[in-house]
């Protein structure tokens, strides 16, 4: 079926074609081919009764952790608390004075 050219009458031009009018020259559709059932996957040999390797060797037991010295650990932790904050001051007073010179550049 083409396009037609003229203006169509009411709803003509969506109306299905006539089941009985010749048939456009397209074969019939071919219903699907249904797929065979899955059987799921093969059955597989059990492996042999030898299949790991002997163990000889056990591994020694753990060792014993040293203990810990909470205060020097509380004092390494506050000095580096105190690295920490100089930096963060530094980098921000470095970043104050150059946002301060960018804006007295642009004002003067």
């Amino acid at each position: 079926m083409s396009s037609p050219t003229s203006v169509p009458d009411d709803d003509a031009y969506w109306q299905r074609p006539d089941p009985a009018a010749e048939p456009l020259g397209r074969p019939e559709p071919v219903p699907p081919a249904r797929p065979a059932d899955y059987q799921g996957p093969p059955r597989a040999d059990p492996p042999p009764a030898d299949w790991r390797p002997p163990t000889i060797a056990h591994p020694p037991s753990p060792r014993q952790l040293p203990p810990q010295n909470f205060e020097a650990l509380d004092d390494a932790e506050g000095s580096a608390r105190t690295v920490t904050y100089g930096i963060g001051l530094v980098a921000g007073a470095i970043a104050l004075i150059i946002v301060c010179l960018l804006c007295a550049r642009l004002i003067f």
